[in-house]
Parts: structure tokens; sequence; C-alpha cells
């Protein structure tokens, strides 16, 4: 019989009271303890505000016309630039005489010839029917000759600034639309000593703008200064596309600061009212979308609430939603590390 080493005789006896000795259980049902955030709170008030909305907008001329006459013909002549201000009756465009004159002869003939009928006819030397056709051609000739005298001289219809000149004398007018309105014209016509806007406004303020009431109008070109306004109509129809209605605000531009084009932001301050305003600094934003939301202390856990912002007063921010009510306890500090439904633990300032 092989005697077995005595060295390993031993290595085995250590193994096995290694193995045999009773060892620490692992509690696989033992749990983490809760992680409790420490946040501060504040009561939700209700707090009264001037409500103030504001949109965008852009300038137009008080007034602005395309000039053209009614019918195509030869430029004579267009002694006015762009830039250039004329006064109420100044000539803007001279058309090609021609046709007036031919008018003007046949209308004198006709008239001649009317004198003649007249008297034959009060001698009843003359038949009715030929007399009645007579007349009606003198009256066709004089409605003509009227029309082109209104057509052959374009007169400005108010003081303004040229904006546009689209013909030099001596060019064919076809009556072809070539302006960006899209209208036909020989020169454009604008008033901008007062200027308007037509301001798209939420239909749920509908009840609260009225005529007369005043506009604050800023333009981003000149830094601090503010323009005021009056709203001289309210549509009195709704977009049912935007959900909006358009308010005419106008306003003075004595200096010539402003002009047709510009982009500008307009206010108007309404009534006061009751709103929930709370720090500015308890509003997340979600991370890659424009949703805010915020946490409200509810029995020892944080409450994840959806809002939506409203207008700013220094540090505070009106918020909307329904999910809030007054006495609500926001959590103001140390809710970016909040989850919905977390722990909480309120503690003083």
């Amino acid at each position: 019989m092989k005697t077995v080493p005595y060295f390993v005789v031993m290595a085995l006896l250590v193994m096995a009271t290694a193995c045999g000795k009773p060892g620490k259980k692992e509690d696989k049902n033992a749990k983490t303890p809760e992680k409790i955030e420490n946040v501060r709170a504040t009561p939700m008030e209700m707090q009264e505000v001037a409500r103030t909305i504001e949109y965008t907008a852009t300038l137009l001329a008080y007034e602005e016309i395309h000039m053209a006459p009614a019918s195509p013909g030869r430029v004579e002549s267009i002694p006015v630039e762009v830039g250039m201000r004329v006064s109420n009756g100044t000539l803007l465009a001279q058309m090609d005489r021609t046709q007036l004159q031919t008018a003007e002869t046949q209308l004198m003939n006709l008239e001649n010839d009317f004198r003649r009928l007249d008297t034959l006819q009060k001698v009843g030397s003359v038949a009715k029917q030929q007399y009645d056709q007579l007349k009606t051609q003198l009256e066709v000739a004089r409605t003509n000759v009227d029309f082109l005298r209104r057509n052959v001289k374009l007169v400005a219809p108010f003081s303004g600034v040229i904006s546009g000149k689209y013909f030099e004398a001596g060019e064919m007018y076809s009556g072809a639309p070539n302006t960006m309105a899209g209208k036909a014209a020989l020169v454009s016509l604008v008033q901008i000593d007062k200027l308007k806007l037509l301001v798209p406004v939420s239909e749920k303020y509908f009840p609260q703008i009225r005529n007369g009431m005043t506009a604050r109008v800023v333009c981003d070109i000149y830094p601090g200064k503010e323009f005021s306004g009056k709203v001289v109509m309210v549509h009195p129809t709704i977009d049912p596309g935007s959900r909006t209605f358009q308010a005419e605000v106008v306003l003075s531009n004595p200096g010539g600061l402003l002009r047709p084009g510009m982009f500008t932001r307009v206010g108007f301050d309404l009534e006061k009212v009751e709103a929930m305003l709370l720090p500015a600094i308890a509003v997340l934003k979600m991370q890659g979308s424009n949703d805010r939301y915020l946490f409200v202390a509810d029995q020892g856990k944080a409450r994840r609430v959806s809002v939506t912002m409203g207008n700013r007063y220094n540090d505070l921010v009106e918020v909307f939603s329904d999910d809030l009510k007054k006495g609500d306890l926001v959590i103001v500090s140390g809710q970016a590390r909040l989850l919905d439904g977390m722990k909480i633990n309120i503690v003083e300032k």
C-alpha cells in the first residue's frame, strides 16, 4: 500500500476546515435605504397684476396708392423721382394727349350739331327720335372726355413720398402688374407722417381690445425708445386658421424715424387680473423641448406639474396649469435633483 505524503494530508485538512467553516449568509432581500432630498418650498399665492400682452407686427404706410391710368398708352412725362416729397394735387405723370384731343374735337362737333337740332326741335321740324339719339351721343361723348381728362394727368391724392417709379418718358404703359403688391402702376405714393400696424391678437383677448386704447410700440433698431400708438379699429371677425383677429394701430411719425416695413413689437395693457406668480427659478425646462414644469410638495413627496409660461414681472413669472391651486407648496430650491414621486424634506431658509 502506497503511503500518502504528509504535506498532502495537511493541505487536505486545511481545505476541509475552510470549506466547513460557517460563513455569513448574504441577504438578497435587503433594500437600499431610499434617498430623501432636502428642498425649500414656497406657497402658491394669487397676486393682482396688470395684464400685458405683446405681439409682433410690421409697420405699414398709413396710406399707399399705386398710380396708373385706366387704359394703356404712351407715357409723356413723369416729373417725380423716388424719395421725393410731394403735396396733395402735385402732377405725378402726364400721359399722351392725342386720344383726349380727338375726343374733345368730337365732343365740340356734337355740341354744335345738338344746338342746331335743339332749335329745330323747338319749332317741331325734327323728329323726337332723332333728337333723343343725338342727345344720348352727346352725353356719352362728355362722359368719355371727362374720363380721359382724369386719366391723362395723374395727380397726388394726398401728401406723401414717392416710393416707386416704374416708367420713363416715352415708354408704353401696358397695364401689366409691375409692383411688389401685384398691381400695375406708373408710380407709387406712400404717406409716412403717420403709420399703421395690423396686429394679430389672440381671440381670447377680443373682449378686452377696444378702439381708443393705447398701444406701446418698440422697434429693435431703436433700443430703449418707445413709441405710442392708438387702436383705431378692431376687425369684427376671427381668423379660423390662426384663431386671431386684427387690431389696427395708428401712430404718428413726425421725425421720420420709423418707416414702412420695419419689424416692431406691440404691447397692450389690459385690466388688472389675479395671476399665479412664482419665482422664475422654480420653473424647469425639459431638455430638447420647450416643455416647462415644476415640482410641488405633496405629502412628503415631489409631484411633477406641467405648466405654461406667461409674462415676467422682475424675478417672478406667471404660470398656467389646471393642476396648481392657491396654497400648493412649490419647490424653489433643490428641484433640479428631483424625480416625480421622490421623497423630500422641506427645510427652512
